[in-house]
């Protein structure tokens, strides 16, 4: 039975009292620990082995230059099935139980709107992946979002359909409320930009069959279509569309560039048909760069934590995970001490440019310059990053194909453009 109102204030109580004993200092040298607070299990279980392509090789990268104020860094699971019902105690037990808990990577959109005051009020500095505009102005001083939110995602799917010419447009996106969170800036964007949104499904995840809603789809007669849905509902609505009436190109958000949707999607299409109709678009993050080459390098030598650990090289969500390990870790090096409360006021100070700051690309060489009594600006594989007063940092957007088992940039939208269209 899902928690009541007074239930769940109850909870975020408790849990803080909980987590007021952990955030003052790390107990001896026992190893510092980073919540990986997100789904590992339901129709979102993707988000948390993503997530562990970044947590694994920062910790690992971490402990071997000796780690954190004494204490060597480790990863925990926390499941919070992608469901706010199980979210929320999953929330508790963490803050409840994680001893010397020093920050969170998560919630994701699925579960965020009850879980954030909870970790907020427990002073846990959160990394988040939700997208959801509800933050786009919060208060909560824990808070911190690399990744763009979601209506910056809807504006750069629509910004590229645009630019292809399309006027005509169906979104077909999952029932859950990650997927929803896209939709309201997305038909915004769309309606600013003159174009004509034909359908717009609300797709109930992995039924057997979508032949109806395929049916209805095609008698609006769109040029494209935008999506987000999970890898067994987008290989059984796209197969079915492609076997009833043949494909028309699909623009997706970066869930379908992650090998375990492309991996559905392709195996029901074709991989013909899949490079010449789907393309995805996800945070501008290129492969390459200083920052990069550690992250792949350690994320490559984890083989052993991180399975397939190539699948996540040029994935930007496990590539800003990364960073954000780093940045905790050169928060409290900044601050001088493992305390959580000290740590989060450090975050912007490691992360901002400024004149005379020394940029560092690893946690390496952020240490060594600290230690040398400089300032520092830490740039990631993520790129910079650059809090606003509401904890928001943005960025441009690219798309992609998967073309010969590789995804392959296709292009880019701007931030420049984003924000020209959203204001």
């Amino acid at each position: 039975m899902r928690r009541s109102i007074v239930a769940l204030a109850l909870a975020a109580s408790v849990a803080s009292m909980a987590g007021g004993v952990t955030a003052q200092a790390a107990a001896g040298s026992a190893p510092l620990v980073v919540g990986e607070f997100a789904p590992f299990s339901g129709a979102d279980a993707v988000f948390g082995p993503e997530m562990a392509g970044g947590c694994i090789p920062a910790v690992r990268a971490i402990n071997a230059d000796g780690g954190v104020l004494g204490h060597t860094m480790s990863c925990v699971e926390e499941d919070t099935r992608g469901d706010p019902a199980d979210a929320v105690p999953a929330a508790d037990k963490m803050i409840a139980s994680v001893t010397n808990l020093v920050g969170a990577l998560g919630p994701s959109s699925d579960e965020a709107l009850p879980t954030v005051p909870i970790l907020n009020q427990a002073k846990v500095p959160m990394f988040v992946e939700t997208g959801q505009a509800a933050f786009d102005h919060t208060t909560a001083a824990y808070f911190w979002r690399i990744t763009p939110a979601d209506d910056v995602k809807g504006f750069a799917l629509a910004l590229w359909a645009h630019r292809a010419g399309y006027t005509r447009a169906a979104a077909v996106f999952g029932s859950d409320v990650g997927s929803q969170s896209d939709v309201p800036t997305l038909l915004t964007a769309w309606k600013r930009l003159g174009g004509t949104m034909v359908a717009n499904q609300r797709i109930a995840l992995d039924s057997s069959s979508y032949e109806t809603e395929v049916e209805q789809l095609v008698q609006s007669r769109p040029q494209v279509i935008f999506t987000e849905v999970d890898p067994q509902t987008g290989s059984t609505y796209f197969s079915e569309l492609q076997q009833l009436h043949g494909l028309i190109p699909i623009i997706g958000t970066e869930i379908s560039l992650e090998a375990p949707w492309l991996k559905a999607v392709s195996g029901a299409l074709g991989a013909g048909p899949t490079a010449k109709y789907i393309e995805g678009m996800q945070p501008y993050a290129p492969p390459s760069g200083p920052a990069w080459k550690v992250y792949n390098k350690t994320l490559r030598a984890s083989s052993s934590q991180v399975p397939q650990p190539a699948q996540w090289s040029a994935d930007p969500y496990s590539m800003t995970f990364y960073d954000a390990v780093n940045v905790m870790a050169l928060a409290m090096l900044d601050g001088h001490s493992t305390s959580r409360s000290v740590e989060n006021r450090y975050i912007s100070t490691v992360t901002a440019p400024g004149a005379g700051k020394t940029i560092v690309y690893s946690f390496a060489a952020g240490k060594a310059a600290l230690a040398a009594g400089h300032k520092i600006q830490y740039v990631g594989a993520g790129g910079p990053i650059i809090f606003n007063k509401w904890h928001n940092s943005t960025g441009a957007f690219e798309a992609a194909k998967f073309i010969n088992h590789h995804l392959k940039l296709v292009g880019s939208v701007s931030a420049q453009k984003i924000a020209s269209l959203s204001h």
